[in-house]
């Protein structure tokens, strides 16, 4: 059986799509599997490092207002149908799934014509352009919030599977992790990141945050500032002679954040899709702050389905401040009923069975 799987520009749509490629791989020994991407995405630097054959098309994003660039992205969209017309063929899938951005336009669109039973998954809320446009020529149309659902014309080929996560979050030893990352089991610990390359804001607040309680032993901190923001965060904390204590942590880049997730109480994040679907299938409350940049806005989308549900407490870039952010932190992280109360609320949105589900799709289609 061939399987081609396209998606690509963030991790955001890649994840997903490997989590799929895998568990195909791991369910079916014998598959060939395909990913197609984009030359300059990011996709073309992970997949080959996951060992899967990977090809690019010509395509780029289509500008939200008619300019210069408009002419050169219809152009580039020509020329992706017909570079992936050309993989299909040579290649002759039996299903193409397309996991978002716009690399995955030309490739289910040009499967969708030849017949070729296809299947799109929308990680967030507030679904992207190009699924919204594929979803009238696709066979399943697959959603991880049911609040997507009334964004997608065709109720009966959209169905609520959840967002592929990476299986190794359920196997964490919480008792070696605590010992891992030197947390106290019994001091409320806070993990705090915007995304795997940082959010300006949330460092703003959170340094406000980390000043007030740099002598608080009753709270433990991991900040992680995102690369790009490390010296600058840390400068500022010499500049104002904060020398931060064992209960404060400040890291570029935190590479046990599985770990992290499994023994934090409280998560402080913006609201990518992975994020959430990793933190709820582990059932972490979380405080919310939506990047205010993304397409479409979908992590606004995606952070209202969680406070709606009780999960999150949601805070929006425009009205956040460090004093009302360690304000929201010790109303609930000093409340161990609100705690387990939003613990419960997370865990129902998880679903640690999204991957196969998915698969279980796949499979019926192509019988």
């Amino acid at each position: 059986m061939k399987y081609l799987i396209t998606g690509g520009g963030t991790g955001g749509h890649i994840y997903p799509a490997l989590a799929i490629a895998w568990e195909i791989k791991n369910r079916h020994k014998e598959a060939e599997i395909l990913y197609v991407g984009t030359e300059k995405g990011l996709e073309s630097e992970l997949i080959p490092k996951e060992g899967f054959n990977f090809k690019t098309i010509r395509v780029m994003w289509m500008p939200r207002k008619i300019n210069l660039n408009s002419f050169k992205a219809v152009k580039e969209l020509f020329l992706g149908l017909m570079d992936a017309n050309k993989i299909i063929k040579e290649f002759n899938p039996d299903v193409v799934i397309g996991t978002g951005g716009y690399v995955c336009g030309p490739v289910v669109y040009m499967a969708s014509r030849k017949k070729i039973p296809t299947v799109i998954h929308e990680q967030n809320a507030f679904p992207g352009i190009t699924n919204k446009i594929l979803a009238r020529y696709v066979d399943k149309v697959l959603i991880t919030f049911k609040e997507s659902k009334k964004y997608f014309k065709y109720p009966d080929k959209t169905i609520i599977t959840g967002n592929p996560i990476r299986k190794s979050i359920m196997d964490i030893d919480k008792k070696q992790a605590y010992k891992d990352l030197n947390i106290h089991p019994n001091v409320p610990f806070i993990l705090s990141f915007g995304g795997s390359g940082g959010q300006k804001k949330l460092n703003e607040a959170m340094f406000y945050v980390i000043k007030k309680n740099i002598f608080n032993d009753n709270l433990q901190i991991i900040h992680v500032t995102g690369k790009r923001f490390y010296e600058e965060f840390t400068n500022r904390l010499k500049m104002e002679k904060l020398d931060i204590k064992q209960n404060i942590r400040v890291l570029p880049y935190f590479y046990d954040i599985l770990k992290g997730y499994n023994v934090a109480d409280l998560v402080i994040t913006s609201a990518g899709a992975i994020t959430l679907a990793e933190i709820s299938a582990i059932g972490v409350p979380s405080i919310l702050i939506p990047k205010g940049y993304t397409a479409e806005n979908h992590q606004e989308y995606n952070a209202k389905a969680f406070s709606e549900n009780g999960a999150a407490h949601l805070i929006l870039e425009k009205d956040l401040t460090g004093e009302g952010l360690n304000e929201a932190i010790h109303n609930i992280v000093m409340d161990r009923a609100k705690l387990r109360e939003m613990s419960k609320k997370s865990q129902s949105l998880g679903r640690i069975d999204a991957t196969e589900k998915i698969v279980n799709i796949i499979d019926e289609l192509t019988r």
